[in-house]
Formats: C-alpha cells, sequence, structure tokens
C-alpha cells in the first residue's frame, strides 16, 4: 500500500500566462507557493476476492474490469499510460473541496501518478512528475488547463516558475530570508465563497480570448516581474498587495466568467475593511477569494466576510509526497494477457522500494 500526500497551491500573479496557448507563443512567469492543505491518494494492488479488478474511491464509487469503464479521466488516463490493466484499489481524500481554484485537479493527478509509480517500485523526480502530469491532463485527458498547477504539486515551495516558448517548464525557488517569507505569509487571507466550478470551461474561453487580450496578459507577466522584485528587494510587502489590485482588474477582463456580482461584492468589502489587494484563485468564477491585508486589519475583514469561511493557511516546501509506503508479504498482481490473478510470494519474488 502506498499513501501520497500533495499540496495544493495558490498564485499571487501571473496565472493565465500558464496556458500553452500563450506561452509557446510569448513566454509565461507565475509566482505563487504551495500551502499546507493537501489531498491525500491511497493505493494498493486489490486482493482477488471480488468480482471487480478495479475500485476507484472520490465523490463516487467506481467498480470496474476495464480501464475504458472507469469515469474518473485523471484515474482512466493515469493508469492507460502506466499500463495497469487491474488489480488496483485507489481513495481520494481532501482537506479542501475540489474545483475551487487551489490546483486540486493537478494535485490528484501528480498525487496519484507518484503513488502509482511507486507501488510498481519505481521512483520520478519531481521534474517527471511534472512533466507526465502535464501530458496526462494536457495531451491524454485533453483538458483546457495551464502548467503551473502540476509543477507547484510536484515541487511544492515559493516558486517563480517560467514557461518557455519550447514548452519546457522551469521551476525557481524564491530564495529570500525565513523573515521575509514570514511577512509575507502573515498578509495572506484565503475565504471560501461557498461555490465550485469547473476551471477548464472557464479556462477554454480565456483561451478562446487569448489574441484580444494580449496587452492584459503582457501586463500581467510584467506585474509578476515587478512583484518578484518587491520579495527579493527591501521595499514593504505591502506593495505587494497593491500589484495584486492591479493584477485583478487585469485578469478578470480576460472573461466575463472569471468574476460574478457575489465575488464583487465580497472583493469590495474586503477593500473597505482594510485589503490592500486580493483575486479570485485559478481560473475564476468561484472557489477561494485570496486577499492580501496587513494583520492589524485582518480580524476585521473577517468580521466584514461573516458570510464567507475563513481558511487560515501557511507555506508548505516539500511538494508531493510518499508518507506511508508498505510492501506487505504477499499480494496479488493482475494477468492482463489472462485476465485472472496471480500470486506473487514477495520470498521468490522481491522488489524493493527505497525512498530518495
Amino acid at each position: 500500500m502506498v499513501i501520497t500526500r500533495t499540496p495544493f497551491r495558490i498564485s499571487f500573479f501571473g496565472g493565465g500566462t500558464d496556458y500553452p496557448a500563450w506561452y509557446k507563443k510569448h513566454g509565461g512567469v507565475v509566482l505563487g507557493t504551495t500551502i499546507d492543505k493537501y489531498c491525500y491518494l491511497t493505493c494498493r494492488y486489490l486482493p482477488p476476492f471480488f468480482k471487480h479488478s478495479i475500485r476507484v474511491a472520490w465523490s463516487k464509487i467506481e467498480l470496474a474490469n476495464a480501464i475504458d469503464d472507469i469515469q474518473h479521466p485523471s484515474v482512466r488516463e493515469t493508469l492507460r499510460y502506466l499500463n495497469l490493466r487491474g488489480g488496483i484499489e485507489i481513495h481520494y481524500d481532501s482537506d479542501l473541496p475540489a474545483r475551487s481554484g487551489l490546483g486540486s485537479s493537478s494535485a490528484f493527478t501528480v498525487g496519484l501518478l507518484k503513488a502509482l509509480y511507486a507501488l510498481k517500485g519505481e521512483i520520478v523526480s519531481k521534474r517527471q512528475l511534472t512533466e507526465k502530469s502535464i501530458y496526462i491532463e494536457q495531451e491524454k485527458i485533453g483538458e483546457d488547463v495551464g502548467s503551473q498547477d502540476q509543477s507547484f504539486a510536484a515541487h511544492g515551495g515559493f516558486n517563480y516558475i517560467e514557461f518557455k516558448k519550447n514548452g519546457k517548464v522551469s521551476v525557481n525557488p524564491v530564495t529570500i530570508s525565513n523573515d521575509r517569507i514570514e511577512d509575507i505569509q502573515s498578509h495572506i487571507m484565503l475565504f471560501f465563497t461557498g461555490f465550485s466550478r469547473t476551471a477548464s470551461k472557464i479556462a477554454k474561453k480565456i483561451i478562446k480570448n487569448i489574441p484580444e487580450r494580449i496587452n492584459e496578459l503582457t501586463k500581467m507577466r510584467e506585474i509578476t516581474d515587478e512583484a518578484l522584485a518587491i520579495i527579493n528587494g527591501n521595499t514593504d510587502v505591502s506593495e505587494l498587495g497593491k500589484l495584486m489590485y492591479e493584477n485583478w482588474e487585469y485578469k478578470r477582463k480576460l472573461t466575463s466568467e472569471i468574476s460574478n456580482s457575489k465575488i464583487d461584492g465580497a472583493y469590495s468589502d474586503a477593500i473597505d475593511a482594510g485589503a490592500i489587494g486580493g483575486k479570485i484563485t485559478g481560473a475564476g468564477g468561484g472557489g477561494f477569494l485570496l486577499l492580501f491585508a496587513k494583520p492589524c486589519d485582518q480580524q476585521r475583514i473577517i468580521k466584514r466576510l461573516s458570510q464567507l469561511l475563513y481558511v487560515p493557511v501557511k507555506f508548505e516546501t516539500e511538494g508531493s509526497q510518499i508518507i506511508f509506503y508498505d510492501e506487505g508479504n504477499l499480494y496479488y498482481i493482475y494477468d492482463e494477457k489472462n485476465k485472472t490473478y496471480v500470486y506473487d510470494n514477495k520470498k521468490d519474488n522481491p522488489r524493493r522500494y527505497e525512498q530518495r
């Protein structure tokens, strides 16, 4: 059995420039961090006592005997990619709701890939995990998603990520003092709006609008570099909030579905209560409202936004991790050719996995 823990992320600046349709022509950058909220994937070889050969527990419980019968797109395509045809059980748990703009879908794919590779006795690097999960989501599933979420989930930490015209992704850790990190972290507030949405649907409209939104996306990239300069310098971190305010004005122009009356109302109330800036996380349309505010103003903001759920968060640095691994004494392997299970005694056929 293998259990992985994979972090969600908050993107401060640059979101929208990580879509291949944009960065393969113009290049893109994103500045953000993973947080101490996670999804958990438990994977094990399924014993041969059931009529089904694949069991997947998420918001649904799926029992299947063929990959094509699996409804969950990431599970289906990841199993197909790894050529795992059966004899597998997968269980998903999460600290936060899905489709909320914190990269949950990609965290799922990254955590599942890491767990299944470990189950096979193989190790993959953070870079490989990033590239493979991007490939599965964008090419195998065919979703309109960017490339930042997979990068953050696999690597973890506070990063400046570059998306190059040749399709390569470069993850650069932001190297600043712990005091500077703590100062930035103390200004972060996260509120759940109470409703979720499917990011790929909004992303599809953003991508469609790219030719008419070159100015906005260019400015968003420039703001990201300005933010990095502030972080690396000695400027008061409150300046990041001002840039976030400016960035939100550009982001909400990418498509009319990024914001709505409820989001605009909550954002306006937060600014009136003392927030310096903010944004809706992810593609927009719902999920979490990210605010930047001085610690002395935060209780007033929480009171003003009492209709929303306040979720305290801290930054994390590890990325996707294996938190439990047990080979066990015996298990059964599904023989695709003969459509049956084969008993595998570890003493006669040893396999080893070592965490590195």
